[in-house]
């Protein structure tokens, strides 16, 4: 046998950016997303939601609706064969009102017939006949026991307390504050949708847009009244995500729609009816008082924050427990005291958006840092370094930061980048555009900093996992490798990365990705920066395996590599196609990251987290004072990735989110008034666009985590964390303005 030397490099393996297989189709406009899914059969899905944010239903009537040529059906509660209730957390949320109506937009019946517009005037003919009730709006008000019930057990969902340190001490220098986030919409491009498919024996299939297929079967399944196997579910091409996929929309309406009439359902929200149908991010109200030396060294941090969940539970329990432990943000402090709450309202639902309580605690968390800046006579880049955690620190919870936190260093990198040029003057590049009616007089500039920290994966002892099926076998002759998981692909790029690792891990260049469905084992949800980390390990995991049976015929250390069997000294043994010969090896795994525990309820001690994440940003921004316009001018990051398992795809991921946080710094909001929606459209809920993002310059570090496959550390959420808080320092620092609440809107800033 002739033998020849090989690297060790995997081609388009992890720390390269292969094409994406999704990538040309969507830019092309030929991806086919779940709102594309048809079947000859099919009829049209749609619901009647209340336009009451709390009433109680005293009557419906569907008689005059099954009166329309072409409807299949008209529903209501009393057509819910299972439990009449579902959720993430808690199983708060009925399928379809029966008594009372908690939000606007809350279901209370559905509708099929042969034409959308046959459905959406068969549902104007429902007579619904409501007692209104005066709705519960503030979440504060709701932890004080103001109002009404709007559950049993009271208006708090969750509260977590947090004591850290001698609890009595006090400071040379105090700055409290009190902040407040407006409630942002994840505003996917793609509305909810999905097709559910009737079989011959009771059971269904559906097709859906969705971030957690295990867990909405669970919740399906309970509402039909069926066994697991009965209802199967497969992912459509979904059109974005960042957390509001995770609950249910139109899931169980789809699949009781089908079983009732035979047919294959399909449901499309148009985009208004998407604000009412999905959650949103959390409000929230922090009061914050910071303590420190005179040389600005923290001594003790207390805050209130109050979250408002909305009408049903959803993820509020979780995402109040990430506000809480995350709330002091990524600096040293003895002294902690963290209260926070999470309560049922009768505004909209909120839940899981990305960020999960982080973005809104580094709001409130990092105003304050520059206001101690400020009142301690330092540079806020200095404040916040002099402050910055490191690696072997304790959080407030008491757990061990165990992995790298190059907090400093992430801080030094954004302040060392180069400033923007000062622009000459142009129209198009002042706050208003061309539209601006003045000629920069009132035009200043400011430059904000911000550092935000961020858990990934699920905590508090949550048994998190994900399943991953590796076949590896000849196919035409060549070596082939399939994959198989049901962790969602939303858009992030994780198809491209299991195909990365597979390369890999068992050289080969041909890898399949099958689709995600419920025929294999829970892959978990996609959030919380996990996936890559959990189904990434899942995968890895499933080829070690693989690749341990394909070797053992061997009696020396071997490699796959290119599609060769390398020895250790770099020799080339065998093809892997001769190997393989007519074997199949195929290997399922379930992978689990280390575990986590639960919080002590009376001082939120534990090692709550898997791995914590960090970045920071710097802002530049230009105000024009007399119109209260802001332009973002520069928004650099620095953020350390642990290993960037593909680069490009990387900078994606931080680009992306730092355009999520500019929209909550300066336009995203959905505003409500006495629990009603004033602007479900994106004709008055602004999200912001390619002329809104500035050049970016990124600084990716690799500082690995021993604890993580390949050393990786989750991506998708930090850049959303502390783009928003650089962006507001940076427009305080151009006005002088406190601008304690987020969005900053022009009313805020004009006439300065």
């Amino acid at each position: 046998m002739t033998t020849t030397s090989v690297g060790v490099q995997a081609v388009n393996g992890v720390g390269t950016s292969p094409r994406r297989p999704d990538g040309t189709v969507k830019v092309r406009g030929e991806f086919a997303y779940s709102s594309d899914l048809w079947h000859e059969d099919m009829v049209w899905g749609v619901t009647l939601r209340s336009p009451h944010p709390y009433a109680r239903i005293t009557a419906i009537d569907i008689t005059d609706a099954l009166t329309v040529p072409g409807v299949y059906a008209v529903l209501t509660h009393e057509d819910v064969p299972g439990v009449n209730r579902y959720g993430l957390e808690h199983s708060d949320q009925p399928v379809l009102a029966s008594d009372v109506v908690r939000y606007q937009g809350e279901p209370v019946a559905l509708v099929a017939a042969d034409h959308p517009e046959t459905a959406r005037r068969a549902m104007k003919r429902i007579v619904v006949s409501y007692e209104e009730l005066s709705p519960v709006t503030d979440s504060e008000a709701a932890v004080a026991g103001d109002g009404p019930s709007l559950h049993d057990g009271g208006n708090v969902v969750r509260h977590v307390k947090i004591r850290h340190g001698a609890q009595d001490v006090s400071a040379d220098v105090v700055v409290s504050g009190v902040y407040e986030v407006g409630m942002q919409d994840q505003a996917f491009l793609g509305p909810e949708s999905g097709l559910a498919v009737p079989d011959t024996e009771g059971g269904v299939d559906l097709y859906v847009a969705t971030q957690w297929l295990h867990v909405d079967q669970q919740q399906i399944v309970a509402a039909l009244g069926l066994p697991v196997e009965k209802v199967r579910l497969t992912l459509g091409g979904v059109g974005g995500a960042f957390g509001g996929r995770e609950d249910l929309s139109m899931q169980v309406h789809a699949c009781l729609l089908a079983l009732h009439t035979g047919k294959p359902v399909k449901m499309v929200y148009n985009r208004e009816e998407s604000f009412y149908g999905h959650v949103h991010r959390h409000p929230a109200k922090m009061y914050y008082e910071h303590g420190a030396t005179r040389d600005g060294r923290l001594v003790y941090v207390r805050t209130r924050l109050f979250l408002d969940g909305g009408a049903y539970a959803s993820s509020t329990g979780a995402v109040v427990a990430n506000a809480a432990t995350l709330g002091v943000g990524p600096y040293k402090v003895d002294s902690a005291s963290v209260d926070c709450w999470g309560t049922y309202t009768n505004n909209p639902p909120c839940g899981a958006m990305r960020g999960f309580g982080a973005v809104q605690a580094a709001f409130g968390y990092e105003s304050q840092m520059d206001k101690l800046a400020a009142a301690c006579g330092l540079d806020p880049v200095e404040i916040r370094v002099r402050n910055a955690m490191s690696e072997g620190d304790l959080m407030p919870t008491g757990q061990v930061v165990d992995s790298a936190a190059p907090v400093a260093e992430l801080l030094e990198l954004v302040r060392a980048k180069p400033m923007p040029p000062e622009r000459p003057f142009d129209l198009r590049h002042m706050p208003g555009g061309v539209s601006n009616t003045t000629h920069g007089e009132g035009v200043v500039r400011g430059v904000g900093y911000a550092i935000g920290i961020k858990n990934v994966c699920f905590s508090e002892g949550f048994d998190d996992y994900s399943t991953a099926r590796v076949r590896l076998q000849l196919v035409g002759g060549e070596p082939a490798a399939t994959v198989h998981t049901a962790a969602c692909e939303v858009g992030q790029g994780l198809v491209t990365i299991m195909q990365q690792i597979v390369r890999t891990e068992l050289g080969v260049d041909q890898v399949t990705v099958l689709p995600m469905d419920t025929s294999i084992g829970n892959g978990g949800s996609t959030s919380a920066s996990r996936q890559t980390y959990v189904t990434g390990g899942a995968v890895q995991a499933a080829c070690v395996a693989v690749r341990a049976r394909l070797l053992s015929r061997f009696d020396q250390r071997v490699r796959v590599v290119g599609g060769k069997l390398v020895a250790a000294d770099g020799q080339v043994l065998a093809d892997l196609g001769d190997v393989l010969g007519d074997d199949v090896y195929d290997e399922t795994v379930e992978w689990r990251h280390r575990p986590t525990s639960a919080l002590d309820p009376e001082t939120g001690q534990g090692s709550a987290h898997v791995q914590y994440a960090f970045a920071a940003h710097r802002a530049v921004v230009d105000v024009d004072t007399e119109l209260g316009l802001v332009k973002v001018v520069a928004l650099d990051c620095a953020q350390d990735v642990g290993k960037a398992l593909n680069p490009q795809a990387v900078l994606g991921q931080i680009q992306g989110g730092s355009a999520q946080g500019l929209g909550l710094a300066v336009m995203e909001e959905i505003q409500t008034s006495g629990g009603k929606i004033r602007n479900p459209s994106f004709t008055d809920y602004l999200i912001p666009t390619v002329l809104d993002m500035p050049p970016m310059s990124i600084d990716v570090l690799e500082r690995p985590d021993p604890h993580a496959p390949y050393g990786l550390r989750g991506v998708g959420e930090p850049p959303t964390i502390s783009s928003t808080p650089a962006i507001v320092a940076a427009i305080r620092a151009a006005t002088g303005l406190a601008l304690p609440r987020v969005p900053v809107r022009p009313e805020h800033l004009a006439g300065t």
